[in-house]
């Protein structure tokens, strides 16, 4: 019985584990929606400020504010570099964060698999004591009634 009580323990954390784990997966899920969210921002921005930039350049342009307009251009598209970082970055923890899931419930999966075997083992060993006692008890009333029986013969 106390290997049954070892693997439940063991089933109870590793369930702990795996909801750790869950919750671990949705939290850098989470972070890597909000990152990409702000590359669609920083892109669309991006996009917006270039479309408004050819509109007002063919009124009215000076040398000094192209020089502007490009300096601020290349700041935002190393905004959106850096930001392409990020994402990746986050990317690969939700990878990382998906196969922990997923070994823990392999590990999880398995300590259940350990336990319906003792379970079982346990029936098995179980069903022969009582298959062993009722043969003992059988095999004692059979010496006792032909004991007996005999006994009787002889007098």
């Amino acid at each position: 019985m106390s290997a049954v009580r070892s693997v439940l323990l063991a089933i109870d954390m590793a369930t702990r584990r795996r909801d750790q784990a869950g919750q671990g997966l949705s939290h850098v899920q989470n972070a890597q929606l909000f990152a990409q969210n702000q590359m669609v921002q920083l892109e669309t921005y991006a996009a917006e400020t270039e479309s408004r930039w050819a509109a007002a350049a063919q009124t009215r342009t000076t040398p000094e504010l192209m020089r502007h307009h490009y300096q601020f251009m290349d700041r935002l598209h190393h905004a959106i570099g850096l930001q392409s970082g990020v994402l990746d970055n986050a990317s690969r923890k939700v990878d990382v964060a998906k196969r922990q899931v997923l070994e823990a419930e392999f590990r999880l999966t398995s300590l259940k698999q350990v336990l319906k075997k003792k379970q079982l083992d346990i029936a098995i060993a179980q069903g022969r004591r009582e298959q062993k006692q009722m043969d003992e008890f059988a095999a004692l009333r059979s010496s006792q009634s032909t004991g007996g029986y005999f006994s009787g013969e002889r007098s």
